[in-house]
């Protein structure tokens, strides 16, 4: 089903078109209609089908540019999942002129976003935590609210938020749209969904589960988890590698093992500020480094597409946290490969894991071959600029420069990412230098900005 058959005006189409929008996901299929009537609506859809255009537009379609006041609420259980909406938020509304989007999230300073609410906004992207603070503290207005959104409601549960966001309600209007989306519907999220929504429409993807994952196990000892990794990429001739590790000291030693090895390696966990999380997962996405070594922080609510290849380098604490992190591997309905490595410590949780998946196949390490054609790297670095939205500087400029002044071709010219007070780039590294150098010594939009290499 096209955009163009749920009767948005012709500017909002052309930045769908833009945004290389063509079809529908099954999720955007089923419930679009149904949100764009102002009607409430829960959705069972997982990470990865596109659920937050299927939220993101009736947002935006009904919003009212002229009223500076807030909107809508979205509520999201982490962080990076929050910046995400946020991000794709801007990018659905961007046919609109100054629409402010804002996000309230905790792990960053508090009283610039006082300052932020102050000055207004249209619509806030936020956890539950950090929301509940704003309003205990009279920092933030909901009488024009009209939408409310949860996404990834199961997580937001799992973590302890139903009071948080019991709270939240009991501050918003009562005569609001309301949309819930979540991977599972347990009692638990059906009893949300009773509590706040008014006769919703239910909608799932039937078929979702049929998404194919190969999944693949090996016994192993220990001490050569960290030898198998290089021939596990290459036999699987894997752009793109998500490694996930159970504690953040196990993340760093792999990490350095790895790069010992002569492989570029990217890890993301806990310890980091927020600056660092959001950079690490952003030159990940534009494919310049070829292995993310993370905690469970990153198995849920990071929207980057075509993951070739997850390896648990630790096996899953539970079910629930081992499906969230091979679904990083078949997002937008693709396929992929999740590889497991355990020890014999460990059989208690593969017996587990077998009962509820009837598709692992153990396999043996000795199958495990090293592909000599194949270069673990990537095709991409990324370079920043110290410079975005608030210093007027979009993507566009930046791929002027590059390409008018400076002289790369496009094709060389990967995922540009304009953010409030800097950007990124992904350059072919043929290119790299002539960019940086390029980069330093011409203005951009009338200013100079310093670039570094990341």
């Amino acid at each position: 089903m096209d955009f163009n058959k749920l009767g948005l005006e012709d500017s909002f189409l052309k930045n769908l078109q833009s945004l290389n929008f063509k079809e529908m996901t099954k999720i955007q299929e089923l419930s679009l209609p149904i949100a764009l009537q102002n009607k409430d609506v829960v959705a069972k859809a997982k990470t990865g089908s596109g659920k937050t255009v299927a939220f993101g537009i009736p947002l935006v379609n009904k919003l009212d540019v002229k009223k500076f006041k807030i909107q809508s609420l979205v509520l999201a259980p982490t962080r990076e999942l929050a910046n995400q909406i946020a991000l794709e938020i801007r990018k659905l509304s961007r046919h609109i002129h100054n629409v402010k989007v804002l996000t309230l999230t905790g792990g960053v300073p508090f009283k610039p976003q006082v300052a932020s609410l102050y000055h207004g906004a249209h619509i806030i992207v936020g956890t539950p935590g950090r929301v509940l603070k704003h309003i205990d503290e009279d920092n933030i207005n909901f009488e024009n609210l009209n939408t409310l959104v949860l996404d990834e409601a199961d997580k937001m549960l799992d973590m302890g938020f139903y009071e948080d966001i019991s709270k939240i309600i009991d501050a918003l209007p009562k005569n609001r749209q309301s949309m819930l989306f979540s991977a599972t519907y347990e009692e638990n999220i059906e009893k949300l969904a009773n509590d706040i929504l008014n006769s919703p429409t239910f909608v799932e993807i039937e078929d979702e589960q049929k998404v194919k994952i190969t999944q693949k196990f090996y016994e192993c000892d220990e001490s050569i988890k960290t030898s198998l990794i290089p021939s596990i990429i290459s036999s699987n001739a894997a752009k793109t590698t998500l490694i996930f590790c159970n504690m953040k000291i196990k993340c760093d030693e792999l990490a350095d093992d790895l790069d010992k090895l002569g492989l570029d390696v990217l890890t993301l966990h806990s310890d980091l500020e927020q600056r660092d999380r959001d950079e690490i997962i952003t030159i990940f996405a534009n494919k310049s480094y070829p292995i993310l070594i993370a905690t469970d922080v990153a198995s849920r609510g990071l929207h980057i597409d075509d993951i070739d290849l997850v390896i648990n380098y630790d096996l899953a604490r539970d079910e629930k946290v081992h499906t969230h992190r091979i679904g990083r591997t078949a997002r937008a309905g693709k396929g992929g490969v999740a590889i497991s490595l355990y020890t014999q410590d460990d059989d208690d949780k593969v017996q587990d894991l077998k009962e509820c998946f009837d598709d692992i196949i153990e396999d043996n390490i000795e199958n495990i071959h090293d592909n000599p054609d194949f270069k673990i790297d990537s095709e991409y670095r990324s370079i920043f600029i110290n410079g975005g939205k608030k210093h007027k500087l979009r993507a566009g400029d930046i791929l002027g420069a590059l390409t008018a002044s400076i002289g790369l071709p496009k094709d060389a010219i990967g995922k540009i990412n304009s953010m409030d007070f800097c950007s990124y780039v992904a350059v072919e590294k043929q290119y790299l230098d002539k960019a940086l150098n390029g980069l330093s010594k011409n203005k951009i939009k009338g200013k100079y900005f310093r670039v570094f290499e990341k």
